[in-house]
């Protein structure tokens, strides 16, 4: 394609580890490829959003375009990436990549050899199977470089609420931590915001229980997990009961689905788990704190592998009902409930 230099000297390659990182320098980005894959979206969104900060702190007055990989052709890559009248900086965001057409494949991976040294590529893939044969093309290029924001297991949520209190200027006791994701929730963008209120909230201090209490502990049983705990228990009038009054304190519905996917999917890889593993072992290979592994225990007598199937796509079918504006979510929520309470039942 017109207007490209060749890579740079001394081009970094692989991947930027577990989880996505903000970018701060726009070295990393400009002359390169930045290739951001998996399935947490805030994660991935946050290395999106950084490196087009970085690239405008160098240059404020870069062009910034965003597209997605379904309306890239071999002739919008060609105006995305070459200089304007206005400006010879570009930072240029492709997202899902996956559905990038097969026609315009051969020409991303000729760009991506020899990115243009004033524009920055990044390329989205929303993870799992689909285009997965251009990720391992990509991947091979010395000038990409590759941020993955893989969902988190349940016993790093703790971790992720610290991280980010750090990150804003705070400490938080490993206790509170935990006890933050317990009364949030696993929604990444949720937790982020918490961690950020406690942390203004409380300057110069390390927010312990008693902080963390105060601002979302309320009747801390009553959160979206205890829900989802009550219903996988086939305690459907418990269930209901701390429902309602999650609700009415403000619980967005998403949390509970969200509650209820976490809690499935551990079950599951709890039943299916190797036998004869040390407990340390067994956490790490079902994601979920030691601690839970008596309640996977209990839970794992009184469900059966169909059983799990069931509601692991009753699970999915509430979140899809409520993340599509379903007209009462109230009601999705209690079918849910009482959906999985009676396949444990049964």
């Amino acid at each position: 394609m017109a207007g490209r230099a060749g890579s740079r000297s001394g081009a970094r390659s692989g991947s930027s580890g577990g989880a996505a990182r903000a970018i701060s320098d726009a070295g990393e980005v400009l002359g390169r490829v930045l290739l951001v894959t998996g399935k947490e979206e805030f994660l991935a969104e946050r290395t999106v959003v950084s490196a087009r900060a970085a690239v405008r702190a160098h240059d404020p007055e870069s062009e910034l375009a965003d597209t997605v990989g379904g309306d890239l052709t071999l002739a919008t890559l060609g105006e995305l990436a070459a200089p304007s009248l206005f400006s010879t900086v570009r930072c240029v965001v492709v997202r899902k990549v996956e559905d990038l057409p097969e026609e315009s494949v051969a020409g991303l991976l000729d760009y991506a050899a020899a990115p243009a040294e004033d524009v920055g590529l990044v390329l989205v893939h929303s993870g799992g199977q689909k285009g997965s044969g251009v990720l391992t093309k990509l991947r091979k290029l010395p000038t990409v470089t590759e941020h993955k924001s893989a969902e988190l297991r349940a016993s790093e949520y703790p971790g992720f609420a610290t991280a980010e209190a750090r990150a804003h200027g705070g400490r938080i006791e490993q206790e509170a931590a935990s006890f933050l994701v317990q009364a949030v929730g696993q929604d990444l963008r949720s937790l982020s915001a918490a961690a950020h209120q406690l942390v203004n909230d409380f300057p110069d201090e390390t927010i312990g229980l008693e902080q963390v209490k105060r601002y979302f502990g309320g009747r801390a049983e009553a959160t979206s997990f205890a829900v989802a705990d009550a219903a996988l228990a086939g305690r459907r009038h418990v269930a209901l009961e701390e429902l309602r009054w999650a609700l009415d304190a403000g619980t967005a519905p998403v949390l509970v689905t969200s509650a209820f996917a976490g809690n499935v999917r551990g079950l599951a890889r709890y039943s299916s788990a190797p036998r004869g593993m040390g407990e340390n072992d067994l956490a790490r290979e079902v994601g979920v704190p030691p601690w839970k592994l008596r309640t996977l225990r209990d839970l794992s007598r009184s469900w059966s592998e169909a059983g799990i199937a069931r509601a692991i796509r009753a699970v999915a079918q509430a979140d899809a009902d409520i993340k599509g504006a379903a007209s009462d979510p109230q009601y999705t929520l209690e079918r849910l409930v009482l959906t999985v309470a009676a396949l444990r039942d049964a």
